[in-house]
């Protein structure tokens, strides 16, 4: 009987599109044999090649370190000069995160070139997560070496709704529905804006800004140590940018928002920025 039932489970997963194959594999490998867990292995590395010369606090760097227990299974260390704990992971991008497999699977699916729908259905979280874990990701390469955008710089904005989920007593809106809209028409308050802004070189900056239309002051804070007056900007229409760009004396090129793909003197485009929002 059970022979039958796992003949049948291979026809059922040879029949499934690619995508869900890989998400079979990737829960295979998760729960079926913990031991060939990707984060896993990932965090020994991690641990080999950032302790290589030692242990050493990531609050105050002092090497009078000791191991402390463990937190869900994973190593702890406490500092016996500050007093304070921490874990291999601390001050990495995979720090506190409760999916540190599914970061892994998707920094595969990055290396692959897949887009963010795609990475979504393999890795089994909202391709809105995977914005942000790719912001935070790229935000984290780009402190090593990124000072200062080069030659053209392109810059646009995406909008989520604000999620409240998980907040009790909210007066000033109705329960809204997984999935639900904005009871305002366009771009309102109750709307998260993300700032893009990404050179051809795709040294890129996508950060959370404000509520709502940006505004020329959260441009400037986001991205205007990274700018000089040697970039070249373009943007979509949004007065913002306009007067932004006339009070840093930055050369600047307009693109209508209804009109993404149009090209200027056949150079200038926010088609880069366009496509890493869109995944």
């Amino acid at each position: 009987m059970m022979d039958k039932a796992f003949s049948n489970l291979l026809k059922y997963i040879d029949k499934l599109p690619h995508t869900k194959k890989e998400q079979v594999y990737q829960w295979v490998k998760r729960y079926v044999d913990p031991t060939s867990s990707v984060g896993g292995r990932l965090i020994n590395k991690m641990r080999e090649t950032r302790f290589k010369d030692g242990f050493e606090c990531p609050h105050c760097t002092s090497e009078h370190v000791v191991r402390f227990g463990k937190v869900k299974g994973r190593q702890r260390y406490r500092c016996k000069s500050c007093l304070k704990t921490f874990t291999d992971t601390t001050n990495t991008v995979l720090y506190r995160t409760r999916k540190g497999d599914e970061w892994i699977t998707f920094v595969d699916c990055m290396f692959k070139g897949y887009s963010l729908r795609k990475s979504a259905e393999i890795v089994g979280v909202t391709w809105v997560t995977l914005f942000y874990w790719r912001h935070k990701l790229l935000s984290a390469l780009k402190q090593m070496d990124f000072d200062h955008f080069e030659g053209i710089v392109e810059v646009d904005e995406t909008y989520f709704l604000y999620s409240q989920k998980g907040q009790r007593g909210i007066k000033e809106r109705k329960p809204r529905k997984r999935g639900g809209k904005s009871k305002h028409r366009g771009i309102s308050h109750e709307q998260v804006c993300v700032l893009v802004a990404r050179d051809r070189t795709k040294a890129t900056v996508s950060k959370v800004s404000c509520m709502g239309r940006i505004v020329k002051t959260k441009i400037e804070t986001i991205i205007g140590t990274k700018l000089s007056s040697d970039n070249v900007l373009v943007t979509d229409a949004w007065k913002a940018y306009k007067t932004y760009a006339k009070e840093k004396g930055l050369k600047h090129y307009r693109i209508k928002s209804d009109d993404v793909k149009h090209v200027i003197k056949g150079l200038y485009h926010i088609q880069m920025s366009t496509v890493f929002i869109l995944g």
